[in-house]
């Protein structure tokens, strides 16, 4: 059930308290409503992948290899393209092997190294999944594609200053 919208926003008028309190508020503003904003994807993705039994990130891990050539990746390349720690790597493929989304393999030529290679299974769940969060435009909603483009853009920036990549 959605919240009724305030008479105002409610992140504007911080901002104008801030101004006069703290001093410029750009950044306040802008990272308060980046986080608003996530709060809003997140529910929304959520709500679009729960009835079929996944979570952002076990439909992420999916995703991933559905893009790999051929439907497996070592762990340690899941944990790096995933931007996750490798405990959690293993929570999310331990889930989705239980669930016979995925299987482990041994590399073929390296002994050290698991593969996780996802299951027909888990092909046609990660193709519902999908169309289920592609229904709900991932849950943004209130731009244009040229807008979205930008906003990914500039997020980009933010994440390459933070170290996520480089050139």
């Amino acid at each position: 059930m959605a919240n009724q919208p305030l008479p105002f926003d409610p992140i504007a008028r911080a901002a104008g308290t801030w101004e006069e309190r703290v001093g410029p508020s750009g950044a306040m503003a802008a990272v308060t409503s980046v986080m608003r904003v996530q709060q809003i994807l997140q529910s929304t993705v959520d709500a679009a992948l729960r009835p079929h039994g996944l979570t952002f990130a076990r439909f992420e891990a999916l995703v991933l290899l559905t893009f790999s050539r051929r439907g497996s990746l070592p762990m340690r390349v899941m944990g790096e393209r995933l931007q996750l720690h490798p405990t959690s790597v293993t929570n999310i493929v331990d889930r989705l092997e239980a669930d016979g989304l995925v299987k482990r393999t041994p590399h073929p030529s390296d002994r050290r190294t698991t593969l996780v290679e996802i299951s027909a299974p888990g092909r046609e769940l990660c193709d519902v999944a999908t169309k289920a969060v592609a229904e709900v435009n991932l849950g943004l909603r209130g731009l244009t594609d040229r807008q979205t483009e930008q906003l990914t853009e500039l997020l980009a920036k933010v994440r390459k200053a933070a170290g996520d990549f480089g050139d």
